[in-house]
């Protein structure tokens, strides 16, 4: 089952010009040198970033991994970034990519728990659970394009456009892919029996 987190909240007490303009300024005294603006940027991103991973794949650790390897590569190349576009774009569009990779590397594993057929201790039957495991299976079971527009849509609540901007594709893909991938995902749980 995957773990539960909270949503983070994309719906910031200042309006996105304002929060762009502070990631920009934020760059700038990272590229002038200022470590602690680099601190500020992480504060501000880690959580997103991790969640956004964790949600495409489905383990801590490897979610983990990709945010901070993310930052390190965002870091790294922080004179390619372009600030005539939204460092949150940028930076997500990083982190879905790393994920992407990461899925790539990725060998199927078996643990003991599944091939033994033995339950886990203390885990509860309730209901809610049981559906939420239910939709993070299926979830895992979609490809991973279609995997990212669900986890950027529905639990980083992010718009078409911005969903557009941090995969590089046009707003009506976005909008085709995320379609597909609702019905795919719905398909997958009646078969599940949801």
């Amino acid at each position: 089952m995957l773990p539960t987190f909270a949503a983070p909240d994309c719906t910031l007490s200042q309006k996105p010009g304002e929060e762009d303009a502070q990631d920009r300024a934020l760059v700038l005294k990272y590229l002038d040198g200022d470590g602690q603006a680099a601190g500020s940027l992480v504060d501000r991103y880690e959580r997103r970033l991790f969640n956004v991973a964790l949600r495409m794949l489905g383990n801590v650790q490897d979610a983990e991994d990709v945010t901070q390897t993310t930052f390190c590569n965002a870091f790294l190349s922080m004179q390619s970034y372009d600030p005539q576009y939204r460092f949150f774009s940028w930076i997500y569009r990083m982190a879905v990519n790393e994920s992407l990779n990461q899925l790539k590397r990725r060998r199927p594993m078996v643990t003991l728990d599944e091939r033994s057929g033995i339950p886990q201790r203390g885990v509860a039957a309730d209901d809610a659970l049981e559906a939420e495991d239910r939709v993070g299976k299926a979830l895992m079971d979609l490809k991973p394009d279609d995997r990212a527009v669900v986890v950027l849509f529905h639990f980083v609540s992010l718009s078409y456009e911005e969903m557009a901007d941090v995969l590089d594709v046009p707003a009506r893909t976005v909008k085709s892919r995320l379609f597909t991938a609702r019905e795919r995902l719905r398909l997958t749980l009646l078969q599940q029996g949801v």
